[in-house]
């Protein structure tokens, strides 16, 4: 494709009259314009070639609609309420999407390959140093890592905001699938060790039956998840936290959601906030993209 300029800049100046009786004074600016004409087209294919070769992740993401949300501790139904959880209000989000699942690692490979993206961390218990692990969520990144991911990827990390109604709906239950207490069944979490027992998280969408209300999947354990935000521990006292908050603008620690393979009931609640460093990067920590619009304009199954 680099040469087709060249080429078509050869043809143009080797070639005749395009009409008999036109004078090359009428013809010069008329060549001109198609040299010119033929370089543009040469640079937007280019772009577009640039952009195949570098395949974005577009797929599995589900449309989450707008509208007001309980947000933060609901005292009439959790009786595990945490001070940074308090007091619980009522929220004004847009519709979004959310990806179905947390990133894989065969998802984090794809961007490493293409450039964009740099390594996990390399310690115990890091699925990107796995051969079996391409479906269990990428861990050991660091904020910064799961932001330049979402970037490429052509989407963003969630806010905290986002995250929650996602994970909850709008009925302000504790936990995605509703009441009942967490298991194994719902959730990958601490048994008699990690992970129910396996010491390390489970492919992705492995707990069905602990789906959220709009379908996604491990919203609760597997690995805290990254969010956009900031953390500020007396954040919903504010009033200006009330309609698509975007959290505090600065901060030292950015917000974690949704607990991990080593937590305990009260870590997998929708409600709950965790927060650290952007640089560190932990095994049980993970993350998911969001997006105001489906990437490519559509969703896999063509709905807007």
């Amino acid at each position: 494709m680099a040469k087709q300029p060249v080429e078509g800049k050869e043809r143009l100046a080797d070639s005749g009259p395009l009409h008999p009786g036109v004078s090359s004074a009428i013809l010069a600016p008329m060549r001109s314009s198609a040299i010119l004409l033929c370089c543009l087209l040469a640079i937007f294919l280019g772009e577009n070639i640039s952009e195949a070769e570098s395949p974005k992740d577009t797929k599995d993401m589900l449309r989450i609609p707008g509208g007001v949300f309980f947000m933060g501790c609901n005292r009439d139904l959790d009786l595990k309420c945490q001070g940074d959880e308090r007091p619980g209000h009522r929220v004004m989000l847009k519709k979004f999407w959310m990806d179905r699942h947390e990133v894989t690692g065969a998802d984090y490979k794809r961007c490493v390959a293409a450039g964009a993206c740099s390594r996990p961390a390399e310690k115990e218990n890091c699925n990107h140093q796995r051969s079996d692990a391409d479906q269990h969520p990428v861990n050991c990144v660091s904020w910064h890592q799961a932001d330049r991911y979402c970037r490429w990827a052509k989407k963003r990390l969630p806010t905290e905001a986002e995250w929650e109604k996602a994970a909850r709906s709008d009925d302000g239950r504790s936990y995605p699938w509703g009441q009942k207490a967490p298991s194994c069944e719902q959730a990958v979490m601490v048994s008699t060790d990690g992970g129910c027992g396996s010491g390390r998280t489970s492919p992705v969408c492995s707990k069905p039956s602990g789906n959220s209300p709009y379908g996604l999947c491990d919203m609760a354990g597997n690995v805290w998840e990254w969010t956009a935000d900031w953390y500020q521990a007396d954040l919903y006292l504010g009033q200006d936290q009330r309609n698509n908050p975007k959290g505090p603008a600065q901060g030292k620690r950015r917000v974690l959601r949704g607990g991990s393979l080593y937590g305990i009931a009260k870590y997998l609640r929708t409600a709950n906030r965790d927060a650290d460093p952007p640089r560190k990067r932990d095994d049980a920590v993970g993350f998911r993209c969001a997006a105001d619009a489906p990437p490519g304009g559509r969703t896999p199954g063509g709905r807007m």
